[in-house]
């Protein structure tokens, strides 16, 4: 006759419930084994994006990320800093910092690699300068690069053109505005508020001018990339307009600086806005070019990977829309 296993009393019961509970704990007792914690790594970002537009392929980069005070006085420095900061505020930002980064595009068309702009450069400020790093990432080259369009001369633009003294793209050449190197280039820049910018047009782009195209307005880089006027920011700054297998979608540059900021109050001058009024107007009318025609955008220091649409509010001031798979369909 088989004997029936003890019954547990109820106290019995909670207490075998709580000794098991309290299992995971006894690891951080002295003298229990444990795992390791897995270290911390810090914040990770992505910082390569790629999608196809008609025929062509097209590629944002990541080149870096720096913090500053701001908003005010970087944006809306015509405005009362309070109302700024109660505008971030009221927009879920900071008051008190603001986030820039730097995004460099790249398009190939197939039958040429195209990049725009070249980042800052490894050696120009801390935490960006990793155009290279994450062209490599993407699977290009630099010496695979065929041409390079400078949209205007401020240094998280041009900073990534030269390495050690040779240029950082052996084979390409260059397309700019000649009136953006005409302003730059002259000596003159050399001393006052334009002098930093001035000396490293000196040192990055006088040495490629041999091999440098100058566009006006208007004029083709290649079938299906257009050059744009978007001066006010810088004298001559360009916009470019891509398009392949009816898709199209426009490189703005310069011309916003902040998915909000700029976007929602885009007659608030912009402290790096060389023409601020014109700056603003050249702002206008761009975005409302965009909002009517429902066509995505790309800007240098937009939130990563830097594409989106926007579209008109009652307000006077644009909405944006970050872009999600649109341009995967």
């Amino acid at each position: 006759m088989t004997t029936p296993p003890p019954r547990l009393t109820r106290r019995e019961a909670l207490a075998g419930a709580a000794a098991l509970a309290a299992l995971p704990l006894l690891g951080a007792l002295p003298g229990a084994s444990a795992f390791a914690a897995a270290p911390l790594q810090g914040p990770m970002r992505p910082t390569v994006y790629r999608t196809r537009l008609g025929e062509f392929e097209l590629t944002t980069i990541l080149d870096g990320v720096v913090q500053a005070n701001g908003p005010h006085p970087i944006f809306g420095n015509n405005q009362p800093a309070e109302e700024v900061k109660a505008f971030a505020a009221a927009n879920l930002l900071p008051t008190e910092k603001i986030e820039n980064s730097f995004t460099p595009v790249v398009v190939n068309t197939g039958k040429e690699v195209i990049l725009f702009d070249s980042g800052n450069g490894a050696a120009r400020r801390p935490n960006a300068g990793r155009l290279l790093e994450m062209l490599r990432a993407a699977g290009l080259k630099p010496d695979q690069v065929d041409i390079v369009v400078i949209t205007h001369c401020h240094g998280d633009h041009i900073g990534g053109l030269m390495e050690s003294g040779s240029p950082t793209f052996p084979n390409a050449r260059y397309v700019m505005s000649q009136a953006e190197y005409d302003f730059w280039s002259n000596k003159d820049r050399l001393s006052g508020p334009t002098e930093n910018a001035a000396k490293l047009v000196q040192s990055n782009v006088v040495p490629l001018a041999e091999k440098m195209t100058f566009l006006k307005p208007d004029q083709d880089v290649v079938s299906g990339i257009r050059v744009l006027d978007a001066s006010g920011h810088t004298p001559g700054m360009l916009a470019v307009n891509i398009e392949s297998g009816g898709r199209r979608i426009v490189l703005l540059a310069d011309t916003v600086n902040h998915y909000v900021m700029s976007l929602e109050r885009p007659d608030w001058h912009v402290s790096f806005d060389m023409d601020k009024e014109k700056g603003a107007a050249t702002r206008k009318r761009m975005l409302d070019m965009l909002a009517a025609d429902k066509t995505p955008f790309t800007g240098y220091h937009l939130p990563f990977p830097a594409i989106g649409y926007v579209e008109k509010t009652s307000e006077g001031g644009y909405r944006w829309a970050p872009h999600t798979y649109q341009l995967h369909l």
